[in-house]
């Protein structure tokens, strides 16, 4: 796959996802076969296409999730979000830079301090318990306890 750059790109894939493009391949007629995506006129799909078909499944499944809606999804924020499930999930920094392609970790590091940001955005929209901290103070009988000890 030819990538950002024109750079080659080398891309694992996971089981299901081998099994839904056997399947696919096994619906769809290519002229060439050289296409796995085509569109309507069995060219390469363009990426104008890729996000006219991303726009459209988004539309289609904020109907059964509404908060969809709220969402700005887009083909950049699926790639984040791989890089974000991989890096809570434990794996190296360095190999999350190799997966997505950069040249140097620091790249990548622009991902992990994303993560810091959404995680203050979160807790601004929380709201702080409505209690009053002081200090403790043990009872008679837990002191007594521990002074037993």
């Amino acid at each position: 796959m030819i990538g950002k750059g024109r750079k080659e790109r080398c891309v694992p894939l996971a089981k299901p996802t081998v099994k839904a493009l056997k399947s696919w391949l096994r619906e769809t007629t290519r002229d060439d076969g050289q296409v796995l995506f085509p569109n309507d006129r069995g060219t390469r799909l363009s990426p104008d296409g890729v996000h006219y078909l991303l726009v459209r499944h988004v539309t289609a499944a904020a109907k059964v999730c509404p908060s969809l809606k709220e969402k700005r999804v887009t083909v950049h924020v699926l790639r984040h979000t791989m890089a974000m499930d991989m890096l809570q999930a434990g794996v190296d920094r360095s190999v999350i830079a190799l997966w997505l392609g950069h040249e140097s970790i620091e790249t990548t590091q622009i991902y992990l301090e994303a993560t810091l940001a959404m995680k203050e955005q979160a807790l601004r929209k929380t709201t702080p318990l409505d209690v009053n901290f002081g200090r403790y103070r043990p009872g008679d009988r837990l002191l007594s306890f521990l002074n037993e000890l």
